[in-house]
Formats: C-alpha cells, structure tokens, sequence
C-alpha cells in the first residue's frame, strides 16, 4: 500500500528547463563553447557539477576544480536571479489540485530533487508548506541515478521505502526510484524508460494510482 508519493520537482511540478538553459547558455558563451538544445536535454535530472562537467566535454581546454567551482558558482548566481520570475501560476497544469487532493486522502508528501535550489523554488511558488518533507541537493552526496535523494525523502517522512511512490519527468529519476526500491511513475520524457511501472499522461491519472 502507498503512504507516501515522493515528487520530483523541475518538470513535474514546474518548468525551470528554459531557466537552466538560459544560465548554462551564460556560461558557455562566457567560455566560448557550444551549448544547444541538444546537449541542455542531457543534463535533466543531472547534479550542476555533472551537468558543468557534461557542458565542458565540448571546451577546448581542460578545467581545473577550481574553475569549475567558479563557473558552476557564476551560473547558480545567474539562476537564482533568473528564478525571481516564478510565481504560483508557473506551476504546471493541476498539479496543484493533485496535491491538495493526495493531502485529503493522507497520503503524505515529499519533495525528492536533486536541485540545491528546490527551497528556494517551492518559496517562489507558495507551496513550500504542503510538503511534510523536503530532500535536496543540500542533503546528498550522490545524484540521480543513485537513490539518495528518495531514500533520505523517505526517512524523513518517516515511510518505508516499499510504502512509496515516485513521479518523475526524467529516466534517471525513474532508475533512481527503482533502485531505492519504490514504485517509479513516469511522465514526460521519463515515459521512454522501461524501469516505468506507470506512464501518466495526465498527473491527475496519479490519483487512481495512490
């Protein structure tokens, strides 16, 4: 039986993808390297040091740690300005309907991120509040596809691993789900991984689910 539904937050409960973008874009230019649509897709659900790390495969020269701290540093700050946009109205389509109604059933929730600015985004949308747990980039050391980040939204809420469920936009979420021993619901792009033990087309479909 479900207790508890852990959510990915960019992608499912909002879109920051075109935010990334536009900060790594800074960067790269900044540095003089190619960066596209192409290789932005690839760093979805990524850790920002590994994201940084995937950018650099197209740099000329070879980066030292302390320049990738620095540039990993410039494009957080960057990202951080640029997230002042948000507000609740960018929060995707009935999501949070979704929420208020998995809060009736007594179904907890869980915030499961790899983002070390998911407090952050959750203050900007007004929701920060619904969520009895918040696991981040703050609280890990490994990044999806590892299930760190689901395992410690787990032992917050206090729920056995085999009690939860995760929805994710993103195949390595869904890899990370399975390996932390929980139910993985897809959606989005996350919907092309076999791991899926739901593809939803409709986050109100979760519901049926929990």
């Amino acid at each position: 039986m479900i207790k508890a539904v852990i959510f990915d937050l960019d992608g499912v409960i909002v879109s920051t993808d075109q935010l990334h973008y536009e900060a790594w874009k800074h960067i790269a230019d900044q540095e003089g390297i190619h960066f596209d649509e192409k290789i932005n897709h690839r760093l979805r659900g990524v850790s920002r040091m590994d994201s940084l790390n995937i950018i650099l495969e197209n740099a000329n020269k070879k980066y030292n740690d302390s320049e990738k701290k620095s540039l990993a540093k410039t494009k957080n700050d960057y990202y951080v300005e640029l997230l002042k946009q948000l507000s609740p109205k960018d929060m995707l389509p009935h999501v949070y309907d979704v929420l208020l109604k998995l809060k009736e059933k007594g179904i907890k929730i869980a915030i499961g991120s790899s983002s070390r600015n998911a407090k952050t985004i959750l203050k900007y949308l007004n929701i920060t509040n619904l969520f009895e747990a918040i696991a981040d980039g703050t609280d890990i050391e490994n990044s999806k596809p590892a299930p760190d980040v689901f395992l410690k939204a787990a032992a917050k809420l206090g729920v056995p691993y085999a009690s939860c469920a995760v929805i994710e936009d993103a195949t390595v979420g869904i890899e990370a789900a399975k390996k932390a021993g929980m139910l993985a619901i897809a959606v989005f792009d996350a919907k092309k991984s076999k791991q899926a033990d739901y593809k939803l087309d409709d986050i109100r479909d979760l519901l049926s689910i929990v």
